[in-house]
């Protein structure tokens, strides 16, 4: 039994964690900027303040034998400024808080976007064959690769640290990824950037999960020596046409496949102009389409988890095809409760 933070603890990822820490007899208190019934239904204590407030984030530390640093700034809107806050200076308040309170544990949510360099084919690639990238079209994997940096470099003198790539979790619980995908595709807005065959990864929540709760008992126990101070790739490990996954998490919320598609070079294009507008015009929310996202979904990317499998016994229990069975359960009930 330890004494555990969760950052993020009101996401996707975060409560998760949070629920199955709780389940393993962890006392377990959650960090974010707002307070979550979700949470409160379970008996989570919740600290609110903003990741970038260097006090509140050292103060949540105080007494904890790890940290869970799932919270960060996600999505392809904001300035640099908000993203720059919350994944970077927010990572740094969040090691001040180990260092300052001797907090001996830190698992830290990364993504293998920090990996993802451009228009570039990876299938197959591991941690050394698909390096950090040398350029980002986006604030959001570039602030990510450098607060994955900064914890891996933190490595050693007393604190224990791992950073995990999970890549596209998608399962019950879902508030964000599903829901978007089905109001796009609704409203007739949703396209394939090319032809859709392009092969990427996807994790199930379970999945997730299980890796960072073994990747804290490695840290923990014989085999912190294989893990510490690396960064792991984190999926299904069952790559798949991008058209074949979007149109199966679709069908679990009874919506038709999407068959319209459109070249990458045109939606690259559209991305930048679009990028542009919001910037020069200072508009809310997302742009529907951004150069990120654009080569994000063009581009065959999927990674080998046999290093996770290898340094600290992660591997997938459940599979895309149960994980869309329960989705559609999950998906059932909600409309229907």
């Amino acid at each position: 039994m330890a004494k555990v933070l969760v950052t993020g603890g009101g996401g996707f990822l975060g409560h998760g964690l949070c629920r199955r820490l709780l389940e393993a007899g962890h006392e377990v208190a959650s960090y974010s900027r707002a307070s979550h019934a979700s949470l409160r239904a379970l008996g989570v204590p919740q600290v609110q303040g903003d990741l970038a407030d260097f006090g509140s984030v050292v103060d949540a530390c105080v007494g904890m034998e790890a940290v869970f640093h799932v919270g960060a700034k996600a999505g392809a809107s904001g300035s640099f400024r908000d993203y720059f806050d919350a994944n970077v200076r927010g990572t740094r308040n969040v090691i001040a808080g180990c260092r300052m309170h001797g907090v001996p544990n830190l698992i830290h949510t990364s993504s293998p976007s920090v990996a993802h360099n451009g228009h570039v084919e990876v299938q197959g690639g591991n941690e050394t064959s698909a390096p950090v990238a040398s350029r980002y079209m986006a604030y959001y994997p570039a602030t990510k690769a450098v607060a994955e940096r900064i914890v891996l470099d933190e490595n050693g003198d007393g604190l224990r640290t791992i950073a995990l790539r999970p890549r596209l979790i998608w399962g019950p619980g879902d508030n964000h990824l599903l829901p978007r995908l089905v109001k796009r595709a609704q409203s007739g807005r949703l396209r394939f950037i090319g032809d859709g065959s392009n092969r990427i990864d996807t994790t199930y929540i379970d999945n997730a999960v299980d890796a960072h709760l073994k990747a804290f008992t490695a840290l923990t126990g014989k085999l912190a020596g294989r893990c510490t101070g690396k960064a792991y790739f984190i999926s299904n490990g069952e790559p798949k046409p991008v058209a074949e996954i979007i149109n199966a998490l679709l069908a679990t919320a009874g919506v038709a496949a999407i068959e319209k598609h459109i070249p990458f070079a045109v939606a690259y294009a559209i991305g930048g102009v679009l990028e542009r507008v919001y910037d020069v015009l200072n508009l809310r929310g997302e742009p529907p389409m951004t150069r990120f996202i654009a080569e994000q979904l063009a581009t065959p990317h999927w990674y080998d988890i046999g290093a996770a499998r290898r340094d600290f016994g992660y591997v997938p229990s459940v599979s895309i095809a149960t994980g869309l069975e329960r989705l559609a359960t999950w998906w059932r009930d909600r409309a229907n409760p």
